[in-house]
């Protein structure tokens, strides 16, 4: 799941923006795409590119590059942050330049720990906070006229970051937040489970970096379950979603970028904050993995994520009436079709709910039936499964060839299975779906993950969304219930596939409650009745 040379960003291609940069610093462009190249001439001809030193706090310096306009005029700025790349500030090499060369002054910056600069990673703790304020700090003492308004974009770690600061630093204009996370906590740690694949991840990714004990004691502590608690507290004040009442004071405009079948932080806890904002917002729903929307853009292609994110600033940096905000706060682009819905609200995606029933016999039906059992093995994997890689998979998805799922390699005495009846015609799931499931487990500790897939005719399934949940307090051999909202989705089951829900205990994406061998018996009592809602738009 996890190769052991990991990246967030592996189609990043460091050796081509190295000599983007090295072009920007001499002007000589040979060996350059002609986009590229032009991108360079476009960027000399108006603006100055430096290598400069950013005081950052605790006196550590921050390696950072500076695009920068001569002459008096007003400008507004822009400050980036890096992601959570050993990379630094170079995968915004491109698009900085653009953003120059349509007149901003510009400071990208690689995050403490990361790459040239100095300190330890603080995983967007006070530091970093201080750190973003400082690089702000630093780009308006080297602007040569006044600076009008101010951005801060980030993607990935950046992006959570950039939020932080808006949060904090009340000169802030305007956001671009890409690949985020609201609420870190949630992310690590979704319905009690903890999402151990995607801490290693983090830990891999930052394998050249130098953690702080602190961060290193946290992500080892997640994957060994030990004190979530304390992770749980470290997380908070690291959570934009815990200062949002500074952001919707300020009335800050957020835009947000993220993709369905995000594996380092899941949908649903972005939504949560971004439903909870009262300022201008946008957020843009796209097919894939973690941060892979936007590569294209990174490497220069043309790319809706990063036009969307010219477009935010324009608007609220520069006042430019260019149409973004008429067009809704939402986008969806649908899998697997592509086709891209605007929406004016998160809210209005649902127009009404089909609830369908658990029943024995592995149905999923209209009515609810009692007195049924299902059990399910612990311990064994089954080929449902979040992804084969984690942001790897979603490079694919992204190329239109998504994982096919062999249901009838299920085996029915390790997972529990229920099928509904083929689609008429197609039908269009929009929104969160909500499983409510009971079941008795032998132990004290439980867990088990949820998976939703759309069957077609051969037996072949995609994947359309998931969750975990895990319980730690119920008595040995009680009933346990279970509602848990699965990640938001925008999908289109076509006609005569059908709706499967697989039940399982074993995810090597997530930690597991279960003792091995043990066994969780899924039924439905006749008072509360098990049940999958399906939001249909």
């Amino acid at each position: 799941m996890i190769p052991a040379a990991f990246s967030l960003y592996p189609e990043l291609d460091a050796t081509t923006l190295s000599a983007f940069v090295a072009a920007l610093e001499s002007g000589d462009v040979t060996g350059l795409a002609p986009a590229r190249a032009a991108e360079v001439s476009d960027v000399r001809a108006v603006a100055s590119f430096s290598h400069v030193k950013v005081a950052g706090a605790d006196g550590d310096l921050l390696d950072a590059a500076l695009w920068r306009h001569n002459g008096s005029l007003p400008r507004p700025v822009i400050v980036m942050p890096s992601p959570w790349t050993n990379h630094g500030w170079l995968p915004y090499a491109v698009q900085a330049s653009v953003f120059a060369a349509r007149g901003y002054n510009v400071l990208a910056y690689s995050t403490r720990g990361f790459a040239g600069s100095e300190g330890q990673v603080d995983v967007a703790g006070p530091l970093d906070v201080a750190d973003g304020s400082r690089a702000l700090d630093h780009l308006i003492e080297r602007s040569a006229g006044p600076v009008t308004k101010i951005g801060f974009l980030g993607d990935s770690y950046g992006s959570g970051i950039s939020q932080l600061v808006a949060a904090h630093d009340t000169r802030v204009d305007a956001v671009v937040a890409l690949s985020t996370w609201g609420d870190l906590g949630e992310a690590f740690y979704e319905n009690r489970t903890r999402h151990v694949a995607a801490v290693e991840a983090l830990l891999k990714a930052a394998s050249k970096a130098r953690l702080s004990p602190q961060t290193q004691s946290v992500f080892e502590n997640v994957i060994a379950d030990r004190d979530i608690r304390g992770v749980l507290r470290w997380a908070e004040p690291r959570s934009p979603f815990s200062h949002i009442k500074e952001l919707n004071r300020r009335q800050v405009p957020i835009y947000f970028s993220h993709a369905w079948h995000e594996t380092l932080f899941p949908g649903n806890q972005t939504l949560k904050m971004f439903n909870e904002l009262t300022g201008p917002k946008r957020l843009d729903l796209s097919i894939g993995d973690h941060s892979g929307p936007e590569m294209t853009g990174m490497i220069g292609l043309p790319n809706r994520i990063w036009t969307n994110a010219h477009r935010w600033f324009d608007r609220h940096l520069k006042g430019i009436d260019n149409g973004i905000t008429a067009e809704g706060q939402l986008l969806n682009e649908v899998m697997w079709g592509q086709t891209l819905e605007p929406r004016p609200t998160w809210h209005s995606v649902t127009e009404q709910v089909h609830r369908l029933y658990l029943v024995g016999g592995g149905e999923l039906a209209e009515e609810p039936e009692a007195g049924w059992s299902a059990s399910v093995l612990c311990g064994v994997d089954t080929p449902a499964a979040v992804a084969d890689e984690i942001v790897r998979s979603g490079y694919d998805e992204i190329a239109g060839r998504p994982k096919a799922y062999r249901t009838g390699d299920i085996d029915r005495t390790v997972a529990a299975v229920w099928t509904a009846d083929p689609e008429a015609e197609v039908t269009r799931l929009r929104g969160v779906p909500r499983l409510r499931v009971t079941y008795r487990a032998a132990n004290s500790k439980s867990s088990f993950v949820a998976y939703l897939l759309s069957v077609a005719p051969d037996g072949t399934a995609r994947l359309i969304t998931h969750a975990p949940y895990t319980d730690l307090d119920s008595p040995p051999d009680s009933l346990v219930s279970a509602d848990i909202d699965l990640q938001a989705t925008a999908y289109d089951v076509p006609r005569e596939h059908r709706l499967m829900l697989v039940i399982d205990a074993r995810d090597p994406f997530y930690g597991d409650a279960n003792l091995p061998r043990a066994t969780l018996a899924f039924t439905s009592p006749e008072a509360t009745p098990s049940y999958l809602d399906l939001p249909l738009g």
